[in-house]
């Protein structure tokens, strides 16, 4: 982030802890809590959300040399990410094009040849048929036409993108908006080097969990032995960029940074950034790195998803070397720990609740508050997307409104 708009950001938020105010959404938005059990929207929602869209499926340096790969199943497509001898990002769909079984069945790895283990085709990191056993016995075929099916796929910014349609049109320029595109190029993502993964498979709607991350009004009460004591809750920056937004998460330390010279004012230490990507990317720089949470819809229950968490370290900690290597190590190590306890803890244990409270019927709605405007714009964005109206915005809640 460019540093006068840091230290716009930064004033933002110390003119509203000494105000004691925060971001204003302009009205309540009163949401039906149908979004996340209906099964139709949830079909529609895989289908237009994720198998029709590009996405981000991690950064540059989950492939970190020619002949990396890592393998995704989370689109609807098996997918083969690759990065080929000459160091290209590739996607390819993980299937043999000679009776379609999955050519790796690896999570990721190195390899120079994926061998199909059903009849020993091969291919090379590029897609290529290399190897077809007994081809004169099999019969006449051009090899070339029977390489692994490409995906679209483009590397920016040293984030990864994938489309999951072998005939779908991946436009990062669109994913991204201009705003994005030029900021993610200052974070120098394509350095960040991957240090730790987790994956939970929580009993919640996917836009539950992105929920959790759309304002700081309940770190007092749900954190308020963790987060609360590192960050002030709701106080916050919001600014959205179309279908994307950013929040900037006020940490305690800006008590101190507000007596430096704003020269040395820094983002990532009185504050964090939290990008949201439409339409299941949260995306977190930190002062040592970043935290990337992707959100994914269980194939068959509303009521259910998988979040894949990647925790990432700055290029040059990763360099350290000697003593300052094991403390860097041991700094890492922790944050990405208490990061994931408090989310698997404590955040998606209170997405549970609410899951469970939803798929009874008993409350038909729920209410977003006015210092709440990421996940008015969270639902209002997808409810574009779908051409539906779950929810809708209030000057204030009464019984007609709740009772509508």
């Amino acid at each position: 982030m460019r540093h006068a708009e840091q230290v716009r950001l930064l004033k933002q938020l110390i003119e509203r802890l000494d105000a004691g105010t925060n971001v204003d959404a302009g009205s309540l938005r009163v949401q039906s809590t149908r979004t996340y059990t209906d099964t139709e929207q949830a079909r529609r929602e895989r289908d237009l959300f994720f198998r029709q869209t590009g996405h981000c499926l991690g950064m540059s340096r989950d492939l970190d040399q020619p002949t990396a790969f890592f393998t995704n199943d989370d689109l609807g497509t098996p997918i083969l990410a690759t990065r080929d001898n000459d160091g290209t990002f590739r996607a390819f769909v993980n299937s043999c094009r000679h009776r379609g079984a999955l050519v790796e069945t690896a999570a990721k790895g190195t390899k120079r040849r994926f061998t199909c283990p059903f009849h020993s085709w091969t291919y090379d990191v590029a897609g290529t048929l290399v190897g077809l056993p007994k081809n004169d016995h099999f019969g006449d075929v051009d090899t070339e036409c029977l390489s692994l099916r490409p995906l679209p796929a483009e590397e920016r910014h040293g984030l990864l993108f994938v489309h999951p349609d072998p005939n779908g049109v991946l436009d990062v320029d669109e994913l991204l908006g201009a705003w994005f595109d030029e900021e993610f190029s200052t974070w120098g993502f394509d350095t960040m080097v991957p240090i730790n993964a987790d994956t939970y498979d929580t009993a919640c709607n996917w836009k539950l969990a992105m929920d959790t991350f759309g304002e700081t009004y309940h770190f007092s009460s749900l954190h308020a032995d963790t987060l609360f004591n590192s960050f002030h809750g709701n106080v916050q920056c919001y600014d959205d960029d179309g279908h994307n937004h950013r929040m900037i998460l006020c940490r305690r330390e800006i008590d101190e940074m507000r007596h430096l010279p704003e020269a040395d004012w820094d983002i990532t230490v009185a504050g964090l950034p939290v990008y949201w990507l439409f339409p299941n990317i949260i995306l977190m720089p930190f002062r040592a790195g970043a935290f990337l949470v992707r959100a994914y819809p269980h194939p068959d229950d509303p009521g259910r998803h998988i979040s894949r968490i990647g925790f990432y370290m700055k290029g040059e900690l990763a360099d350290a070397e000697g003593p300052e290597a094991a403390e860097v190590n041991e700094m890492i190590a922790t944050i990405a720990q208490n990061f994931a306890e408090i989310i698997r803890d404590e955040d998606y244990v209170m997405s549970s609740s609410q899951q469970a409270a939803a798929n009874t019927g008993s409350l038909e709605s729920i209410v977003f508050g006015r210092n709440e405007p990421a996940l008015h714009h969270y639902h209002a964005t997808y409810d574009a997307k779908l051409g539906i109206e779950s929810g809708y915005a209030v000057a204030e809640v009464t019984r007609d409104v709740v009772t509508r």
